[in-house]
C-alpha cells in the first residue's frame, strides 16, 4: 500500500514516488528553459525575480566550477552514494514521517542535479532573485542562480533541522 494508514508508516514507495515527482519537475523545468532560453539569457519577471539560463559545472554558489572537469564525476558519485545512503535510512526510520519527508526532497533534488550532469556535463540553473539586502553579500544584490532541485535540497535539509528540533523537544 502506498498511501498511509492511520497509525502505520507510509511506505517507501511514497516516499521514493515522492522524489521522483521532484526529478520529474525539476527536468522537465530545466528542459523549457533549454528550449526557450540561450545561455546567459535573462527575462525580468518582477523587480527582484529574473528567469536566467546558467550553467553550473560546479556545487552550490558554483564551488568547483573552475575545476579541470573531475567534479563533474564527483558529484554525480556523491549524489548516487547520497541516495542509497538515504533510502536506507528511510528503511530504517520508517515511521518518522518528517524525517522520510525530508530525506525525500533531498534525495529528489540531488538526482535531478545528477541527471544534468550525466546529460549535459553542467547543472542548469533559472531562478535568480536580487534582493537590495544582499549586496554586501552578492555583487548586485543577486543571489546565485538555483533551481527545483536545489529548492527542493535547501527544503529538506530545513524539514531535517525541524525534524531535530521536534525530536529533542519531544525526548525532554
Amino acid at each position: 500500500m502506498i498511501v498511509a494508514v492511520r497509525g502505520h508508516a507510509p511506505s517507501l514507495a511514497l516516499w521514493l514516488g515522492l522524489a521522483a515527482i521532484v526529478v520529474l519537475a525539476d527536468q522537465v523545468t530545466k528542459t523549457l528553459i533549454l528550449g526557450y532560453f540561450q545561455y546567459g539569457d535573462v527575462r525580468p519577471v518582477t523587480g527582484y525575480f529574473n528567469l536566467v539560463r546558467v550553467h553550473n559545472s560546479g556545487a552550490a554558489f558554483s564551488f568547483l566550477a573552475g575545476a579541470s572537469g573531475w567534479q563533474r564525476w564527483f558529484f554525480v558519485g556523491l549524489g548516487l552514494a547520497a541516495s542509497v545512503f538515504i533510502v536506507w535510512m528511510m528503511r530504517s526510520h520508517p515511521t518518522q514521517k518528517l524525517f522520510c519527508f525530508a530525506v525525500s526532497m533531498i534525495m529528489g533534488g540531488a538526482l535531478g542535479n545528477v541527471v544534468d550532469r550525466l546529460l549535459h556535463g553542467y547543472v542548469v540553473d533559472f531562478l535568480q532573485f536580487r534582493l537590495k539586502v544582499l549586496e554586501p553579500l552578492f555583487p548586485g544584490g543577486y543571489f546565485p542562480s538555483f533551481n527545483l532541485a536545489d529548492s527542493a535540497i535547501t527544503l529538506g535539509a530545513a524539514c531535517l533541522i525541524l525534524d531535530e528540533i521536534l525530536r529533542v523537544r519531544r525526548a525532554r
